[in-house]
């Protein structure tokens, strides 16, 4: 969209959450970029992928990915974030269905694993 409102295209550049359609492809020479698809390892999931699927934190799917991303790059950054980091982290991604509950869930989850 170029407008980067909705957060469903979000990535990781260097492990920090960005929104794709802002991004200039010739400034991601060099750095590394992961999608979506890169966060499995193999056939196994990514905890947050796993999360999402065990929490049934995904509807219609439109926003699934970029919620996921910008979790990962909270999670990267602050691995045991509070809920309100997480609140505050997935703010800027918009889910139409209203899964926020079960998002919020699954996201807690994998953060509370990272917890001593």
């Amino acid at each position: 969209c170029g407008e980067g409102l909705c957060g469903a295209c979000t990535v990781l550049v260097d492990g920090v959450a960005e929104r794709a359609c802002l991004l200039d492809v010739a400034a991601m020479a060099n750095r590394t970029v992961t999608t979506i698809e890169g966060l499995a390892n193999g056939a196994q999931l990514h905890p947050l992928q796993q999360a999402f699927v065990d929490h049934d934190a995904l509807q219609c799917g439109y926003c699934t990915p970029g919620m996921i991303m910008s979790a990962a790059g909270l999670l990267a950054a602050k691995p045991a974030a509070s809920e309100a980091e997480i609140i505050a982290g997935l703010d800027g991604n918009l889910c139409r269905c209203g899964a926020h509950k079960r998002i919020l869930q699954a996201v807690r989850a994998v953060a509370a694993s990272s917890k001593p």
